[in-house]
């Protein structure tokens, strides 16, 4: 394989084939073959679910379709390529590199991180410790949700989070898989890197499950900035005041927010006077409004922007952008 001069060859042109090989290399030889033989373009995919006794299941451009024993997708589930139990036991071989046992806290939390910042997430049989998920045994789902960095989609939305150097305290509202971990991840990037328009800013990152930064043995698998410190697999609330008393953020970002605690901890973030970056899951303003703990934070203008985002015409599409008391800032045109 060729080198680009000048660059380390994990900058190569065929950084897809790269992804692509690492992956495959996960699962089972069985599974492995059909989906090679399909040839998949890895941008397009987002996850990838074994279930024992089911059909292998890929999320393709949006979609699920099914591949079959010769590789070829199909729409139809009773066509597809039925999962073994020695397909989910290779596979959980392959994913841990034959030491599960080095995943243990990991997997007790029911998904564990592999070297690119894929998440793997594990379904079966709990072992319970009194109250508390000791492990998981028996384990007969897996689903491997492909991590994507897209660089630079957060160009649309930036100048409306900056005023000057200042950035807003800002709420990114979306249903799932319609990427605001994706958004999230690239204003993350950018307002740590900086750029001619603002200096860069120290953020202070709460990874709890392992989707921003995609850290593997501890070392971020995605681009976060240059002034990114991370806590990882570290439950948010908690997460935010480790940060608030050690690491002096400028801005404080999390993923998925919605328990009493968060709301405690952001609560405290902005009387520390951090900015808050977050996401939650929802359709529309309306929809934070019907949650009861965040309802107050909404009435309270304690958000000063609010980024929407759709499935149409795309993925990861900003549908509109408010301020803090609900003004329309931006809102996409639809074509009739």
């Amino acid at each position: 394989m060729k080198r680009i001069a000048g660059k380390d060859r994990h900058t190569e042109v065929n950084s897809q084939t790269i992804q692509g090989a690492d992956l495959l290399r996960l699962f089972s030889g069985n599974v492995r073959k059909i989906l090679e033989t399909a040839n998949l373009d890895f941008d397009k995919v987002q996850e990838i679910r074994l279930r024992t006794g089911a059909p292998l299941l890929v999320v393709y451009a949006a979609k699920e379709q099914f591949p079959d024993e010769t590789g070829t997708m199909q729409t139809d589930g009773s066509r597809g390529y039925v999962i073994r139990a020695e397909d989910i036991r290779d596979t959980m071989e392959y994913i841990g590199n034959y030491s599960l046992y080095a995943y243990e806290e990991e997997l007790r939390q029911g998904f564990l991180t592999v070297q690119g910042g894929h998440r793997v997430g594990i379904a079966g049989k709990t072992i319970l410790e009194g109250e508390r998920v000791k492990g998981i045994s028996h384990i007969s789902c897996i689903n491997v949700r492909i991590a994507h960095q897209l660089k630079g989609c957060a160009d649309m939305v930036l100048p409306y989070l900056m005023d000057g150097n200042e950035f807003h305290h800002t709420l990114i509202v979306s249903a799932p898989r319609c990427g605001k971990t994706t958004l999230l991840r690239d204003i993350i990037r950018q307002i740590s890197d900086g750029s001619k328009e603002f200096p860069g800013l120290t953020v202070g990152v709460v990874d709890e499950r392992s989707e921003i930064a995609g850290c593997y043995l501890g070392v971020a698998q995605n681009d976060i900035g240059i002034r990114t410190d991370v806590l990882d697999c570290c439950p948010k609330a908690e997460g935010m005041m480790m940060l608030i008393r050690s690491m002096s953020p400028d801005v404080v970002a999390v993923d998925e927010i919605g328990t009493s605690e968060d709301i405690h901890a952001m609560e405290s973030v902005v009387n520390c006077g951090c900015k808050l970056l977050a996401t939650v899951h929802g359709n529309s303003i309306e929809d934070i409004k019907q949650k009861p703990l965040l309802c107050r934070l909404v009435e309270e203008h304690v958000f000063e922007r609010y980024v929407v985002l759709g499935g149409q015409p795309r993925i990861g599409s900003v549908q509109a952008i408010f301020d803090g008391r609900g003004t329309t800032l931006y809102r996409r045109e639809v074509c009739s």
